[in-house]
């Protein structure tokens, strides 16, 4: 486990940071691109990824869960504005003193929240937007670049998540079904297969 208050945190600041500046390079005409997530084009996942660092703020803060705060935030006007907000206001809120001692209430179903240990709440969201990154990162035809330390800070968190049951299928499973990955691949190409995600999927 990676030590917390200290290495997580500068990781999951960095990989935010990576997350802001590709989606910085998306322009209007770009948010009709397909990308990795099933059914979704590049504007939904970012309304999706903004929605997110929303609900996870709130719960950081240790705010009362409202279902509200997690809703997806359509993309108006330049695309990384709103995104680039959330993204600061969350990096903030993890760091706020207390925010890893406590239970986070998160999202898990339409309207129904779940107690999660700050710790661990913090390692999903680091999870999340390392694929995220990618997927916004492959959906407009650029190459993501991960530090290897973070590739190897995140790959065992990944490895922790169950292969089967509601993790990996249902209407609100976070996670599609691990996909086969070929022998020898390296950290990036392990974690986006054990995370349902194909490597070499391109628009």
């Amino acid at each position: 486990m990676i030590p917390i208050m200290t290495d997580l945190l500068a990781l999951h600041r960095r990989t935010m940071d990576t997350s802001v500046a590709l989606v910085d390079r998306i322009g209007p005409v770009q948010l009709a691109l397909p990308t990795p997530c099933e059914g979704w084009d590049l504007g939904r996942l970012l309304a999706h990824m903004t929605g997110q660092n929303h609900g996870f703020t709130a719960a950081a803060r240790g705010e009362a869960f409202d279902p509200a705060d997690w809703a997806d935030r359509p993309v108006i006007g330049a695309p990384c504005a709103a995104f680039a907000a959330s993204a600061e206001e969350v990096v903030a809120a993890f760091a706020e003193e207390g925010a890893a001692q406590r239970d986070w209430l998160l999202l898990v179903g339409p309207d129904r929240s779940m107690p999660v240990p700050g710790t661990r709440a913090m390692g999903f969201h680091f999870i999340d937007y390392v694929v995220h990154a990618w997927d916004v990162a492959v959906s407009i035809g650029e190459a993501p670049e991960f530090d290897e330390d973070v590739l190897e800070a995140v790959l065992p968190l990944a490895e922790q998540v169950p292969l089967e049951g509601p993790t990996r299928s249902g209407p609100y499973a976070p996670f599609a079904p691990a996909v086969p990955l070929k022998e020898g691949e390296g950290l990036l190409e392990r974690l986006l297969a054990r995370l349902g995600r194909d490597p070499e999927w391109r628009p």
